[in-house]
């Protein structure tokens, strides 16, 4: 789907945004008559309300958008595509913002108001298109609208259109498209390549797993993204009630996370030696299926004794994040759908995540503002190591007692990511559970503006 700005033709509509402390001074502006209609449609320039104004003639001449009041503006991103759907579907320009708010992040929630899933049933018509404001860098906005469509729409697709095959499909399509290179391991040659979880855990599924390697660029500082592409999630011979696995196609939210802001960087030629890491894999039940109770050996040498096949996420990570190290890149970072811990510590909305050092968490925490990407940080807690220490094992992949779920599934990890190297983690939901400005209900991405506004502070870009 093509999310962009409208070229500006010359009959495009004047597009006014008011919020609610500023509605007075607006109306007191305004001639008689147009005042009693502004009073017949009860627009006082409350969140999401839009009014069209006609002129002379009869024709519409312009176009109020309400943003609201602080309570409203708090609790909500992108108030101007509140109004989106409630505009006809015409071309707008934008002639004001209140003080306070950022024309590029509210253009760019215009653009997300226009993303529709259609693979297999024809969505309501995009609706009214927006030219890029003034000193709004467009090729920005719409590489980040572009790469947040990819995201979505590898969530949204179903694991019978989307397993460890179709993912890589979709990562080739996004190499060639940016001529970068990608190389793929699949099935028992994990074995003799020396990725021995990420074989364990895909090898009972009857689409073999793989592993996804992309890279782009030969210039500046090395990023490598690590992405979780468990592509459905029964959860093993520890199965999920059903309940529990109706969502699982999103459990590569992970990679198609990593996917989406790789577009952006490769789109907008950010100066990195990016490298992308996607095991992929179906975490299913057969004969061949792993086990609880079994011991695997990582590749990083490291033993995990399985407590739980449902905490399979991590292990296919951790070879990733093993051989990510290998390269000692200037920064790695990892996404993933990895536990419902972090579902219940900070609700469906934050990204939580986890930075080796306190100027990298800075650096996130400023970026997720810059264009509304919430995160929270979460703390790489050193007395919890000894709960991942089963004692059988090095690791143990699913703790007894429930307790800092998200925590040791990131110390977890942290153990494969090699000392002094800088590392953040996230654990994502990657889905919006009901319909929000800019974000309909279904898979979404989270972290990856956040991240891309960072890297410059990070990587000295």
């Amino acid at each position: 789907m093509s999310l962009k700005f409208a070229e500006k033709p010359q009959a495009s509509i004047p597009l006014t945004a008011i919020d609610e402390p500023g509605f007075k001074a607006w109306f007191d502006g305004l001639s008689e008559p147009r005042k009693s209609w502004v009073k017949a449609n009860r627009f006082k320039g409350g969140f999401g309300q839009a009014i069209l104004l006609a002129g002379e003639g009869g024709e519409v001449e312009e176009a109020v958008a309400g943003l609201g009041g602080p309570k409203e503006q708090e609790r909500n991103r992108f108030a101007l595509a509140a109004t989106q759907p409630r505009l006809p579907k015409e071309v707008f320009h934008l002639t004001s913002l209140p003080e306070g708010f950022d024309a590029e992040t509210e253009s760019l929630g215009w653009l997300l108001s226009n993303y529709r899933f259609e693979r297999y049933a024809k969505q309501r018509a995009i609706g009214a298109q927006l030219v890029a404001p003034p000193g709004v860098d467009a090729s920005r906005v719409e590489a980040l609208a572009a790469g947040e469509a990819l995201s979505r729409d590898l969530i949204n697709t179903p694991a019978s259109d989307m397993g460890p095959d179709a993912l890589e499909e979709a990562a080739r399509d996004l190499a060639k498209s940016f001529g970068a290179n990608i190389d793929v391991i699949e099935g028992d040659a994990l074995l003799d390549q020396n990725f021995p979880m990420i074989h364990a855990v895909g090898r009972a599924a009857a689409r073999a797993p793989r592993l996804i390697d992309i890279r782009w660029g030969d210039a500046g500082p090395r990023l490598t993204l690590v992405g979780k592409g468990v592509c459905f999630d029964t959860g093993g011979l520890n199965l999920k009630p059903a309940a529990s696995m109706g969502l699982m196609k999103k459990d590569m939210g992970g990679a198609a996370t990593v996917l989406g802001l790789s577009q952006m960087i490769m789109a907008l030629g950010v100066k990195v030696q990016l490298r992308v890491l996607i095991p992929a894999v179906e975490n299913s039940v057969s004969g061949d299926a792993f086990r609880p109770g079994d011991i695997l050996t990582s590749r990083k040498g490291l033993t995990v004794e399985i407590n739980n096949t449902d905490a399979e996420g991590r292990l296919v990570l951790a070879d990733a994040l093993a051989l990510a190290s290998e390269e000692t890149p200037d920064l790695i970072v990892s996404m993933a759908t990895l536990t419902g811990a972090a579902r219940v510590a900070v609700g469906p909305d934050l990204a939580p995540f986890y930075a080796s050092d306190t100027d990298l968490a800075d650096a996130i925490r400023k970026g997720a503002k810059v264009n509304a990407d919430p995160v929270w940080e979460m703390p790489f807690h050193a007395p919890y190591e000894e709960m991942i220490e089963p004692g059988i094992a090095d690791l143990d992949n699913a703790p007894k007692g429930g307790f800092g779920g998200s925590i040791t599934a990131a110390l977890f990890l942290r153990r494969f990511v090699d000392d002094g190297l800088r590392y953040a983690h996230f654990d994502i939901y990657g889905w919006q559970p009901k319909p929000a400005p800019a974000r309909p209900k279904g898979g979404a991405g989270q972290g990856a503006r956040a991240i891309l506004n960072a890297l410059p502070s990070v990587l000295g870009i």
